[in-house]
């Protein structure tokens, strides 16, 4: 196998993730919509939702089409999908805001799910001898895509001479370049008597079919970990800027914190994956899982005391904590159950996303009846601890 090649490809699925990645800077795009056609929280949250939802049937339908008509034109058809949502989000009137719901919601959300899942399941062919590092240099730029494309976005939105139709459109216009090269340079790995020995390991895992894999007990152990650790990250980062003024940062400093959480985001996602690739499975888990509970026990120690700096370290672990989530994610399914069928297999287990966002709603809820951090973080860190125990007793199958 061709080392430049490798990582040629890796190089490319992550800049084409860094721009996938920008759906996810929602919080800074829906802003105009609700300026200039006043559509209400409430209403740009189920476009979000929406969202989230197609991204992951996304994933299936992508490794669906990759059977049938290939990388290359699944490639081109993520390309086209995510790029025209975009774009025609940028004609909207404001009369509906079910077109909204339509062109970001639904056509964008698939785009992004389709290329999102066979960029990964595809690079990481290349790495099955280091698919802990694949997988979080990958994911570091998904993840990083936020604070990259999403600060400037702020930027150009706020610039009268440019505004949010030119913003959106150019980001559509990108997302179809880059998602388009993607698919002319990312090749399927043909396996053959020239592997690497390092690969014959990994190579001799079992390939489960969909249905074999949920027989599994370790399937569902992993999908219930990864749910809470996931749900704890997403409480956090949706709540990151009113537990650091709670813990009497400045705004600003709140500000600066909801960014360095995401670059924390982001070397958390690379670090899990030589974790993953030094240690195995379950000793990275388990990790994830210690440094959610520490997470989830320093931010409610930082709230309840008014500390700066526990709140400042806190806001950093959960960042770390919630990085390993994706990256575990996309090792696990390829040693526990196979490369055969990896990319079917990956997209059932990120359904993992839809459930671990409902968690975060209803601890959203949970703080606006408590009218505290107490409750709702002492339920963040019960659910961490119930995720290490499970994490003990996963077995390969």
């Amino acid at each position: 196998m061709s080392n430049s090649k490798r990582y040629l490809y890796l190089i490319v699925g992550t800049i084409a993730l860094l721009f996938a990645g920008t759906v996810y800077a929602w919080s800074i795009l829906k802003v105009p919509l609700a300026q200039n056609f006043g559509w209400t929280v409430p209403q740009l949250t189920v476009n979000f939702t929406l969202t989230m939802s197609f991204f992951c049937l996304g994933g299936i339908l992508g490794s669906l089409l990759n059977k049938k008509i290939g990388l290359r034109n699944t490639l081109i058809i993520s390309a086209i999908l995510s790029g025209a949502g975009f774009i025609f989000t940028s004609f909207l009137s404001g009369s509906s805001i079910s077109m909204l719901y339509v062109w970001y919601g639904i056509i964008c959300g698939l785009g992004i799910g389709i290329a999102y899942n066979n960029i990964i399941s595809t690079v990481n062919q290349w790495f099955l001898d280091k698919k802990g590092f694949s997988s979080g240099v990958l994911l570091m730029g998904y993840g990083a895509s936020s604070l990259i494309i999403g600060s400037i976005a702020a930027k150009t939105i706020a610039n009268a001479n440019f505004g949010w139709r030119n913003t959106y459109l150019s980001i559509g216009i990108c997302l179809f370049v880059v998602l388009f090269a993607c698919a002319l340079i990312l090749k399927t790995r043909v396996f053959d008597n020239t592997n690497k020995a390092a690969d014959t390991a990994a190579l001799q895992v079992k390939d489960y079919t969909l249905a074999e894999m949920l027989k599994s007990i370790s399937f569902w152990k992993a999908l219930l970990v990864i749910t809470f650790l996931a749900a704890c990250g997403n409480t956090v980062i949706s709540i990151a800027k009113d537990i650091s003024l709670a813990s009497g940062l400045a705004e600003t400093l709140a500000v600066t914190m909801v960014g360095v959480l995401s670059v924390c985001n982001g070397l958390g996602r690379i670090i899990c994956g030589l974790i993953f690739d030094k240690f195995g499975c379950k000793k990275t888990m388990i990790y994830a899982d210690v440094l959610t509970i520490i997470a989830g026990i320093v931010i409610l120690v930082a709230v309840m005391n008014s500390s700066v700096v526990l709140c400042v370290a806190g806001l950093c672990i959960v960042g770390l904590s919630f990085g390993c989530c994706p990256t575990i994610s996309a090792a696990f399914i390829a040693d526990f159950f196979g490369k055969k069928n990896y990319n079917l297999n990956y997209s059932v287990f990120n359904l993992n996303l839809l459930i671990a966002s409902l968690i975060a709603s209803l601890e959203s809820y949970l703080l606006a009846v408590s009218g505290g951090y107490t409750v709702p973080f002492l339920v963040l860190i019960s659910l961490a601890i119930v995720a290490l125990g499970i994490t003990l007793s996963i077995k390969k199958a």
